[in-house]
């Protein structure tokens, strides 16, 4: 019976393919993990609030507060360029 690895002129080029297929495998179930299991958890590539204001950010309560009438436009425009230089406007206390 001859096997491939005693074949005559040895194992040939094709034992390189071996590595290139386990790879192929890996990466493969890294994406099927990263494209379903984490997707619902937000896995462990993506930032918490997706570039939003936060839901007790003072951004976000400045808007809440002028979306259910407490403010008017004026005050609201007005208080928003103070929090803006002062949080920048992703209002995590950073530049924008």
């Amino acid at each position: 019976m001859q096997t491939l690895a005693n074949w005559d002129g040895g194992p040939g080029p094709w034992i390189l393919f071996f590595p290139l297929i386990w790879a192929a495998v890996g990466i493969g179930a890294v994406t099927l993990l990263r494209r379903t299991a984490w997707r619902g958890r937000g896995g462990p590539w993506r930032t918490v609030d997706g570039g939003r204001p936060a839901g007790d950010s003072p951004l976000a309560v400045l808007g809440r507060r002028f979306a259910s009438g407490e403010i008017d436009e004026d005050e609201y425009w007005r208080r928003l360029s103070v929090l803006e230089e002062q949080f920048g406007r992703t209002g995590k206390g950073g530049a924008a």
